[in-house]
């Protein structure tokens, strides 16, 4: 079996081991086949073996390896910057329906974890998530979301500055929104977790099994891996999201090209002081505020603080990463001091030009989402499962999926190229209030 290689994060020091799963072997016939182990594929997997379908799950490396077991572990039921009336607007019905999905995102991962019975196994916390308004002028953004998700029905509520200082243990931020579904997890053990529960009611997943490629033959899609081996089955779905073109360069050329991979970098705290824990973020939420240029952070199950940030330039990068983000913690706590940075790593996002994720139809009975833009935790469990109902039969006019048809990037390279310094302008548009 080929060596699979974690990056040095906090969670592979922390998660519970998994034994890899068998490469396929040999050809294979299923209901449905899955590409890629990350949260949206395992959703997938886990509600179509539910369903009673055979399932087989490809994945080029180990469950988890991608984006699913290397971000912040934040579970977030928001977009970075779509709001609910704009998807609204954009789609129409599908539009409302994939609004209401987001909101409901956070609810529907720690309900599966529990249900799946795999909640602490996952060092889940629902213990709530918030948005912090960076400057006078954001307490009015962070009213006008409160608003707008109170109007699709979700329990957001606006904090005022005393009440976020005592919440934070911080006078830092000026107010925000809290929404009381939200939390946090190990999300590496998290996809560990899901990944043992589609196996129980029979899902098959297939480790170090990179995909060259599929066709549609004879009312089947045949996925072809790698080293020749393939699997026939009524129902595809793709689940690759930023990695779709990192892993095997033109598996989806047009979907990848439709993204910008950009590198997200993590880090943890040595574990906070029992006395500091007491006074800074007492309740353990999730904290995400309002800058393009974000301040993250929040408790893992051992008391570090899990934070992380961008820079400009390629040099030595992850100690410079490092040595920000102790000090954005710092400024904003004053009793922590500079913190030394336990552990470093990255992995990708997958953004679009617009910030609104994607959903399409790849052919018949064959689904894919893209563009996370950094919300992949609840969201990808949430869309694992609404394209599972579609392959499944559930009427696609009832479902949260607004089809849209690819659009590569021009000139993707520069895109790419150029992401990363895409942080000035985020810089500068934090400094300009809103009216």
């Amino acid at each position: 079996m080929t060596e699979i290689v974690f990056p040095q994060s906090i969670w592979t020091l922390t998660a519970p081991g998994r034994v890899p799963a068998p490469t396929l072997a040999a050809d294979a016939d299923a209901d449905s086949v899955i590409i890629g182990g990350g949260f949206t594929g395992l959703s997938a997997a886990l509600e179509l073996a539910r369903a009673g379908q055979s399932v087989v799950l490809l994945e080029g490396q180990a469950v988890g390896w991608g984006a699913s077991g290397r971000n912040n572990g934040q579970v977030i039921p928001t977009m970075t910057a779509a709001e609910p009336d704009a998807i609204a607007a954009r789609y129409g019905a599908a539009g409302e329906r994939f609004a209401r999905l987001i909101g409901n995102s956070a609810s529907v991962l720690f309900d599966t974890l529990r249900r799946e019975d795999v909640f602490d196994f996952s060092a889940a916390e629902q213990t709530g998530w918030f948005q912090p308004a960076h400057s006078p002028g954001r307490v009015a953004l962070s009213k006008r979301r409160v608003e707008a998700w109170q109007r699709f029905g979700f329990p957001a509520e606006f904090l005022n500055r005393e009440q976020t200082t005592a919440l934070l243990g911080s006078d830092f931020w000026y107010g925000g929104m809290l929404n009381p579904t939200g939390g946090h997890i190990n999300p590496l053990a998290t996809a560990r977790g899901l990944a043992h529960a589609a196996e129980a009611h029979g899902a098959v997943i297939h480790e170090t099994t990179p995909v060259a490629g599929w066709v549609r033959d004879g009312g089947q899609w045949v996925v072809s891996a790698q080293n020749g081996c393939k699997v026939r089955a009524r129902h595809l779905i793709l689940a690759t999201n930023a990695y779709t073109g990192e892993q095997v360069p033109g598996l989806a050329r047009r979907l990848a090209r439709s993204i910008v991979p950009v590198l997200s970098w993590q880090m943890s705290t040595p574990p906070v002081p029992e006395p500091l824990r007491a006074r800074i973020l007492p309740g353990r939420q999730a904290v995400s505020d309002t800058r393009g240029d974000l301040r993250f952070f929040r408790y893992d199950a051992q008391s570090r603080l899990i934070t992380g940030g961008v820079v400009i330039g390629s040099h030595d990068v992850a100690r410079r990463v490092a040595e920000k983000a102790g000090r954005n913690l710092a400024e904003a706590f004053p009793a922590l001091g500079a913190q030394q940075m336990s552990h470093v790593w990255s992995g990708y996002i997958g953004m679009t030009w617009d910030r609104f994720p994607r959903v399409h139809n790849l052919g018949p009975d064959a689904w894919t989402w893209i563009g996370c833009n950094g919300r992949g935790v609840a969201l990808g469990v949430s869309m694992g499962r609404e394209m599972a109902r579609a392959v499944n039969g559930t009427p696609v006019e009832t479902l949260a999926l607004p089809v849209s048809d690819p659009h590569p990037l021009p000139f993707h390279t520069i895109a790419r190229r150029i992401a990363p310094g895409y942080l000035a302008w985020l810089r500068r548009k934090d400094l300009q209030e809103i009216k």
